[in-house]
């Protein structure tokens, strides 16, 4: 396969630019679209209104990629986690989040991350590359072959906006509705705070914007999130006001409450006024606890007060239970068990 191009690392627009290149029809770009998104076509045999001589001429410069879980861990409450070891030896994870009305399935747009989060488990994974588009957008079909999901956030291993080029073609993909026809609604990413792909982002997708804050002061969220050094919160929040919103969407800011750091009645009040003028709400996450980390999860009371204060002061907030605690679903645990388990059976 040296030579031959992955269809899916092609938005439908450069299928069509790929198609062209070999004499063929536009309408045909569309046809192979809806076959590797909307029926999860493996060869180009099952492609059946489409030509053989097509499909022989396509199998001899091109190729159609997939994922298989490695690993699946189901959790109590229903949340699954997969593992997926990519062409090159690296692994990924995926978590699928079942609730009454949806499901959330939370993708992977890195092998390891270089924001180095103080709390983050992903963040002790040296960063090792970008995923491809198809490695992208290969976690959710292969999911989708054996479970409904209603929303996908890119939330996973990695910071999305460090690989905006694969991130909005995969988005692109993701929301056609000639692909895997995701409501825009329905498909969100999150950034730890790269202020010019944020705004790169907004021009070229309208999907929802989430930003990990975590901090509501420059001198805390420098130690939390060294991003907050090159981009501090007044150029952050200011990029957020200025971010596209379609109508009656808002940001969320997601943060992660730590015992005893960002937890207190006087942080609340502060991210009441930063985040004042913006459309927004809050997802509160208690913080996961995991081995080799310092930090504790904050108690009970203190995340209750924290969300009332936030309710008394008009801000749509949720605090996110805590999902998948049995089976490793923190970003980066499953990876970090079973490379261990590796590492010791050597």
């Amino acid at each position: 396969m040296d030579n031959k191009v992955d269809l899916k690392n092609f938005t439908l627009e450069e299928l069509e630019v790929f198609l062209a290149g070999q004499g063929k029809e536009k309408y045909r770009a569309r046809q192979i679209f809806k076959w590797l998104y909307q029926k999860d076509a493996a060869t180009f045999e099952e492609m059946t209104n489409i030509s053989k001589e097509l499909r022989r001429e396509l199998a001899e410069s091109a190729f159609i990629s997939s994922l298989a879980p490695e690993t699946v861990e189901v959790s109590r409450d229903g949340t699954r986690k997969y593992l997926f070891r990519l062409a090159d030896g690296n692994s990924i994870e995926s978590v699928l989040i079942p609730e009454e009305d949806r499901s959330t399935l939370c993708i992977s747009s890195q092998v390891g991350c270089a924001m180095a989060c103080e709390f983050c488990l992903t963040g002790t994974f040296k960063f090792t590359r970008n995923l491809t588009t198809a490695e992208i957008v290969n976690q959710v079909c292969a999911v989708k072959r054996e479970a409904e999901v209603r929303n996908v956030v890119f939330m996973g291993m990695g910071e999305p906006l460090a690989n905006l080029e694969n991130v909005i073609r995969a988005l692109k993909i993701i929301i056609s509705p000639d692909g895997m026809q995701f409501s825009s609604r329905r498909v969100t990413v999150s950034t730890a705070g790269l202020v010019p792909e944020m705004g790169l982002l907004g021009k070229e997708v309208a999907v929802n914007l989430a930003v990990s804050l975590n901090a509501t002061t420059d001198e805390l969220r420098d130690r939390l999130m060294p991003v907050n050094r090159r981009y501090p919160l007044a150029e952050l929040l200011a990029a957020c006001k200025r971010f596209p919103l379609p109508a009656r969407r808002m940001i969320t800011f997601e943060y992660v409450m730590i015992n005893g750091v960002n937890d207190s009645i006087d942080d609340a009040k502060r991210l009441v006024r930063l985040i004042s003028h913006i459309p927004a709400k809050v997802n509160l996450i208690p913080f996961n606890e995991h081995e080799g980390c310092s930090y504790r999860k904050p108690e009970q009371e203190a995340i209750d007060r924290v969300h009332k204060f936030l309710l008394d002061k008009h801000i749509t907030v949720i605090t996110r239970s805590s999902r998948g605690a049995d089976i490793s679903a923190a970003c980066g645990q499953l990876k970090g068990k079973l490379e261990k388990i590796c590492s010791n059976s050597e």
